[in-house]
């Protein structure tokens, strides 16, 4: 599959659980790593859109989980991106480098609040726009 944005990092052991593998929740921080450093890819700083009162926050996430991560490896954290309605949806994908297996697979649903209201942002969509196809 085409990704519009890949990042490669490594699984650090205290990410681990006692089973020796990647907590579930982990992931979690992975793609939002991952949706942080494509932001500042496309332009844009967290960080500075809060100060601007927009605020990008996750509604819904579905998750699965295909293969365990374990302590040492590095894995391609991969995204695309698509518009429904006001929310950005992040499809975001794990691989295992070592043998490019599906680890994780997620649906990831954003808005935006505009200084705490529900809104659109002319700053994300002009970001977004060259990754958004009508």
């Amino acid at each position: 599959m085409n990704y519009i944005f890949e990042v490669r990092m490594e699984v650090r052991d205290y990410e681990c659980d006692i089973e020796g593998i990647v907590n579930n929740a982990q992931y979690i921080h992975y793609c939002e790593h991952t949706r942080h450093l494509f932001l500042k890819e496309c332009g844009l700083s967290f960080a500075e859109m809060h100060q601007k009162g927009v605020d990008a926050v996750v509604a819904r996430m579905t998750l699965q989980y295909k293969s365990p991560l374990r302590p040492d490896d590095e894995f391609l954290s991969c995204l695309n991106l698509t518009k429904e309605g006001i929310k950005y949806v992040f499809h975001q994908d794990i691989y295992r480098c070592s043998d490019n297996q599906l680890c994780f697979r997620g649906k990831i649903e954003l808005v935006c609040l505009v200084n705490g209201r529900l809104g659109t942002s002319p700053d994300y969509d002009q970001a977004f726009k060259r990754f958004i196809t009508p």
